[in-house]
């Protein structure tokens, strides 16, 4: 019987001549069994393999064990006291089962259980991918150094993979189950495969300088709704980002430069837990309404061809008498009638979620008065990179009316307030 883990063997002598432990474990490899050779009656050894001694030290076990702590063994940890040598054998990160199975034939093989109904292990030295310790993670910056005959090792946390002039997603690399940081940037990426929702793990993925043209909508329903907090598709061809976009509720930092959005996510007041926005040097005209819920430590918008907003100007949308669709369509968002697909034909639920609001805090769907307005940037962040050249730190909003009446209070309210 063989178990994974970390081992300190720690001499009980060592106290009297004023020394201590180290306090921390080392990667091995701890086999039950007889070794090679043995006679039937051969006695059962406990053998610790690491990285430094693969061959292995052994223990004797039947009727040489003081005392088995057990405490911690749901934390994977626990001691074995032998009488002779005069050693305490700590084990800790072990797999609390497989720490539990083998506590207890070592316990068995102590009372002197019979030999054929334990479950032994050959006492042979251990390989080296046995006693190492597993890989966490990995960087490799050219073509050249990129590993085409063998995997990467499943252990990886973090991954970089940049100026490898990549066109494609590695499918490999789909596979690491345990990745939480992924670097595919300066690379030559074009699409993203929906896949990549499978890396359930994942907390920060940098796309930066490739060559996307759209983030999957597919990828934002997926589980990186529950874990990512960073995301960078700077510098490369994106000209909009899908509805779902917004349901990254756990995004804490989001870098959009250099892309060719015409437009932020129309919901991206749902990402309450962002605080970083750089969305800088793109083709942004205004911001969407939802803008205002945001509440960041630092936003960069600098460089945007940003248009000079006119209240007086409105693009009227609205239809009266308001259609049967709207009406109802207003009256499930203002009363909060539960929908789903269930009860509703999917794209009248799509509908439904991009439904704007009036200043008077009422929905409006496809009916509605819209124009854009000054903002000071100062009201969603703490800090903010100027907006052009000149120091300012203003930009236009959508605004949007769903009747005359809100539309007319609004204008007097602003001419009132403009002489």
């Amino acid at each position: 019987m063989r178990l994974q883990c970390e081992v300190e063997v720690i001499s009980r002598l060592l106290p009297t001549c004023g020394l201590r432990g180290r306090g921390r474990g080392t990667r091995a490899l701890l086999s039950l069994g007889r070794p090679p050779g043995r006679a039937r009656g051969g006695g059962v050894y406990l053998m610790v393999c690491t990285a430094r001694d693969r061959v292995g030290t052994r223990y004797k076990v039947q009727e040489n064990i003081e005392r088995f702590f057990t405490r911690f063994v749901e934390e994977g940890k626990a001691t074995v006291r032998l009488r002779e040598p005069a050693v305490d054998v700590c084990l800790s990160k072990a797999n609390a089962s497989n720490l539990k199975n083998f506590l207890s034939a070592v316990r068995l093989a102590h009372q002197g259980t019979d030999i054929g109904a334990l479950p032994l292990s050959a006492l042979v030295p251990a390989k080296t991918s046995e006693v190492e310790k597993p890989k966490t993670k990995m960087i490799i910056t050219s073509r050249r150094d990129y590993p085409l005959t063998k995997n990467f090792p499943y252990s990886l946390e973090h991954l970089q993979a940049s100026y490898c002039k990549l066109a494609r997603i590695d499918m490999r690399v789909l596979c690491l189950k345990k990745l939480q940081k992924l670097d595919l940037s300066h690379n030559h990426i074009k699409q993203l495969p929906a896949t990549i929702g499978d890396l359930i793990c994942l907390q920060e993925l940098n796309l930066h300088d490739n060559h996307l043209e759209s983030f999957s909508g597919a990828l934002c329903n997926s589980t990186l709704q529950k874990s990512l907090q960073f995301l960078d598709l700077s510098q490369n061809k994106i000209k909009a980002l899908p509805i779902q976009f917004c349901q990254l509720r756990e995004l804490v930092n989001l870098k959009l430069d250099d892309n060719e959005l015409i437009r932020l996510p129309f919901k991206i007041g749902q990402l309450d837990h962002l605080r970083f926005l750089s969305a800088a040097r793109n083709k942004l005209p205004f911001l969407p309404s939802d803008f205002r819920k945001l509440c960041l430590e630092n936003l960069d918008l600098f460089g945007n061809p940003f248009e000079q907003p006119n209240p007086l100007v409105p693009n009227i949308q609205l239809k009266i008498p308001l259609t049967l669709l709207e009406c109802a369509a207003r009256a499930t968002i203002n009363y909060r009638i539960p929908y789903g697909c269930h009860l509703l034909p999917s794209h009248l639920c799509e509908d439904l979620e991009v439904a704007k609001t009036c200043q008077c805090g009422r929905a409006c769907l496809s009916s509605f008065i819209q124009i854009t307005v000054t903002m000071n940037l100062h009201h969603v962040a703490h800090t903010v990179v100027l907006v052009d050249n000149m120091g300012g730190t203003e930009a236009p909003i959508i605004c949007y009316f769903c009747s005359l009446d809100c539309y007319s209070q609004f204008l007097d309210r602003y001419l009132q307030s403009n002489g």
